[in-house]
Order: structure tokens, then C-alpha cells, then sequence
């Protein structure tokens, strides 16, 4: 995608097809897959595994707060900044988007369709600038865009301030940069892979990220099985 242009004819928002369940092995699945030409790499590092035992205790889909204030201080006992420490809860505290993702597409075709309108009709002036401020050429707005076709563009549609303030939250942290953006695309990986999100779009863009970022194959995996052993979501006083 160009600045100039808006959305893609192929990225514009139709009824999409039910996912069917997505389990752990399916997921390792998947992560071995891309993993076929990657070489072992080093290991994580221990402030690295504990930023992500800390991630995804901290997430939304497991609130482990004890075990997330026991990786907190292991972290800064490590030489962790309280503003690295942050960074990763901010970033963790992005996984309530895929709200959106799942469901924008939903909810613009079914309004289009109630209100016999076109879901593909061209942005006004308004969304223009917006999506050539904040998607443009971006190559990360367009691995986004490979992995979940159709959600920006239905999201701007729906609401281009939902679509700012999408934009602007789930940036931050990659603005901040207190914390390495390979550790931070592993940390996305691991709450994407956990036992109760298990969100294979995200999964996908934060491993085919995390390697080109120089991830290896020996780190990947040690994220993928501290991912899947975060405890069941235990509710919050």
C-alpha cells in the first residue's frame, strides 16, 4: 500500500467464514512449520524469560497477579528498568484489541448489509488522511494486514476514532523502545500462544517478526512452552 491509496480492494470487508478451534498442538504446528529453516540461535537470556513469564501472567486471558508481582521483582532484581518493566505491561495490555480483530469485519458487513450499502465504497477525506497517517506504507501495518485482511479497513469504517485510538495504543509501546523489539515481538508471541487466548493470527505475526528480528529457533520454543504452561485465568479481587 502507497500513502496515497486507501485500502486495498482485496483487504475490504466481507462476511468472513468461523474459524475453527484452534488447540496448543495446533499451534506448535504451526510455529514448527516456520521454524523449518531457522537456525538454534541462542537461548533466552534470564531477564528476557522472566519479561516473558511476567507477560503472560500479567495478560488479560490469565490475571496470575501473584506470579505476575513475582516476575516483576525477579525482572528489576535482573537489572530491569521500571520503565522496561512498563513497556512490557503496556504491550501485554494491547492483546484486548483482538476484540476488534475478530469482530470488526462482522459488524461492518452486517451494517453494510443492513443498511444496503456497499462495504467497499471508497474512504471519505477524513479516513484518507487517517489511514495515510498511520498505515501508509508501513511494512508492520502491513504484515497486520496479511494476517487479519480486511480488519483496518473495516475498522476505520466503522469508526475512524476507534481506528486512532487503536493506532495510537498498540504504537506505544513500540515508540517508547525502553525494551528490544525482538524481546518484544517474543513477549507478543508468548500471550498470543497461551492456554486460554490461543490467537493464531497474532501467534503468527509476532513469530514471523520475532525471526526476522533474529530470533532462533532454541528461544522461540523456550517461549512457546512457558506460554503454555500460564496458569488458568483466576479471577481478581
Amino acid at each position: 500500500m502507497t500513502e496515497s491509496e486507501g485500502p486495498p480492494d482485496s483487504a475490504r470487508p466481507s462476511v468472513p467464514s468461523i474459524r475453527d478451534e484452534v488447540s496448543l498442538d495446533q499451534l506448535r504446528a504451526v510455529a514448527d512449520a516456520y521454524l523449518n529453516d531457522v537456525g538454534d540461535g541462542e537461548p533466552l537470556d534470564p531477564l528476557t524469560r522472566a519479561l516473558v513469564e511476567l507477560a503472560v501472567r500479567a495478560s488479560v486471558t490469565t490475571m496470575d497477579i501473584v506470579g505476575a508481582e513475582r516476575y516483576m521483582q525477579e525482572a528489576l532484581d535482573l537489572g530491569a528498568t521500571a520503565d522496561q518493566v512498563h513497556e512490557v505491561l503496556m504491550l501485554v495490555s494491547g492483546l484486548g484489541v483482538h476484540t476488534l480483530f475478530a469482530t470488526a469485519e462482522h459488524l461492518h458487513a452486517l451494517n453494510s448489509e443492513r443498511h444496503n450499502e456497499q462495504a467497499n465504497s471508497a474512504l471519505d477525506a477524513d479516513q484518507r488522511l487517517l489511514w495515510e497517517r498511520y498505515v501508509g506504507s508501513d511494512p508492520y501495518r502491513q504484515r497486520l494486514e496479511d494476517e487479519l485482511p480486511g480488519f483496518l479497513a473495516a475498522l476505520i469504517r466503522i469508526s475512524p476514532e476507534g481506528f486512532a485510538a487503536f493506532c495510537e495504543y498498540c504504537g506505544l509501546p513500540w515508540k517508547t523502545k525502553n525494551v528490544r523489539a525482538v524481546t518484544k515481538e517474543l513477549i507478543a508471541l508468548a500471550v498470543d500462544a497461551t492456554p486460554t487466548h490461543r490467537f493464531l493470527p497474532g501467534m503468527k505475526l509476532h513469530l514471523r517478526n520475532a525471526i526476522e528480528l533474529g530470533a532462533g529457533r532454541i528461544a522461540i520454543l523456550e517461549v512457546l512452552l512457558i506460554a503454555s504452561h500460564a496458569p488458568p485465568h483466576r479471577g481478581v479481587r
